[in-house]
């Protein structure tokens, strides 16, 4: 369990600075695309597939600390309707248990995407920068969510009620 609490501290040391200088530079380049296009009337060739590409990471990187850090939205209507914490816990055993399938067959899903983009070799019109890169995005973000779920179940199996949304917190 040490390993993986060590590997884990490492993957959010390694992606928080990747999610802010990638969050900075697409901010940056939607500046640079608005003044470019808007005063000087002529666009900048090939920025948007640069963001496009950016975006992808930023957004899938992004949506994976969340699953870490259990900041993602959620709609717990089950402790508003009923004060019993065995209701909670089912309810939460069941919806980790739906969020786990559904990342399971998402994971497959953008697996077979991501070798769909290998296999055909495509790439963007203007830099040729394969297709394969952003679509891995999807990949590794789903693995880790499945990674996060796991253990988020395996808490509510052992019937502990913990909430981090603390990014620094560190997470079992």
């Amino acid at each position: 369990m040490h390993m993986l609490k060590l590997a884990d501290a490492l993957l959010v040391r390694i992606i928080h600075p990747i999610l802010i200088v990638v969050g900075l530079a697409v901010a940056l380049m939607l500046v640079v695309g608005i003044f470019t296009r808007s005063v000087l009337g002529s666009p900048v060739f090939g920025l948007e597939e640069i963001m496009l590409l950016s975006v992808m990471w930023f957004y899938m990187l992004g949506a994976a600390l969340a699953s870490r850090e259990r900041s993602h939205l959620s709609a717990d209507f089950v402790r508003v309707i009923s004060s019993n914490r065995k209701v909670w816990r089912a309810a939460a055993l069941f919806s980790t248990t739906v969020s786990l399938a559904v990342a399971v067959m998402f994971s497959t899903w953008a697996w077979d995407l991501f070798t769909f983009g290998l296999e055909r070799g495509q790439s963007t019109p203007v830099f040729g920068i394969p297709w394969w890169i952003s679509q891995s995005s999807l990949f590794v973000a789903s693995v880790l969510f499945i990674v996060y779920l796991v253990r988020d179940l395996i808490h509510e199996i052992r019937g502990e009620d913990w909430q981090s949304g603390d990014p620094a917190a560190e997470v079992e």
